[in-house]
């Protein structure tokens, strides 16, 4: 999914990466493959967030799902695979008691 810029702050404050902007020309490719989302990139590859959502409840957690890691050590080519889960949670809301 897209998220909006709260939510990507949110993300990058837990996860180190950065966020591929959408005039990026390899942004339409992406979405080809994996549909509308906001891509990160990190040391290890392409990655986005996946809401985890409770029905009837906005989504406050997402898992960070790995698409394609790198295959060079000079970071210029991805190499695709089936999405896998990271284990990486990310906190999109503030716990408020």
């Amino acid at each position: 999914m897209k998220l909006n810029q709260a939510q990507i702050t949110k993300t990058l404050s837990q996860f180190p990466a950065q966020v591929l902007a959408e005039d990026h020309p390899a942004v339409a490719q992406f979405s080809e493959l994996f549909g509308q989302h906001t891509f990160f990139l990190d040391a290890k590859g392409l990655h986005v967030l996946e809401l985890l959502e409770v029905p009837g409840m906005e989504a406050e957690e997402g898992e960070l799902i790995s698409l394609a890691d790198w295959s060079d050590a000079d970071f210029t080519k991805l190499t695709t695979h089936q999405p896998e889960p990271t284990g990486v949670v990310v906190r999109l809301k503030d716990v408020r008691h």
